[in-house]
């Protein structure tokens, strides 16, 4: 089994297309005008109208995910990254942080609410991990 995609749901497309777009740095490929994707050499963002979610069954337009999920990116500095990253984030919830587990994080919301984390490893554990 591969992890290949990601999908996140958006109440308006090409405000969270255009976001995104910005904070990793990539060109979205639109499919339709309920669809489009990010694509990176390991993994794609998905992004569907809510529209899209009538075509997996009856009351699926709604969803409160991003309550309990986050999704994180590996940066190279996240300081830097945060410099870039407030002034486009709907909301910051974490300025950089030494977390525990040895990662430098920023902890942000995107336009529909959900938690976006970027990270940089910063102690010895965590730099062996990810490189």
């Amino acid at each position: 089994m591969k992890l290949t995609s990601l999908r996140i749901i958006s109440k308006n497309i090409k405000q969270a297309v255009q976001f995104y777009e910005k904070a990793i740095g990539l060109t979205a490929q639109w499919y339709t005008e309920d669809f489009a994707e990010l694509s990176t050499n390991t993994i794609s963002i998905a992004i569907g109208s809510t529209r899209t979610m009538k075509m997996f069954g009856e009351n699926l337009e709604e969803s409160a995910g991003y309550q309990n999920t986050i999704i994180e990116f590996l940066v190279s500095n996240v300081d830097e990254e945060y410099e870039r990253i407030k002034g486009l984030a709907s909301q910051v919830v974490q300025e950089p942080t030494t977390m525990p587990w040895g990662n430098r994080s920023l902890l942000f919301r995107d336009p529909d609410g959900n938690l976006i984390n970027f990270f940089t490893p910063v102690s010895v554990e965590a730099i062996q991990k990810f490189n």
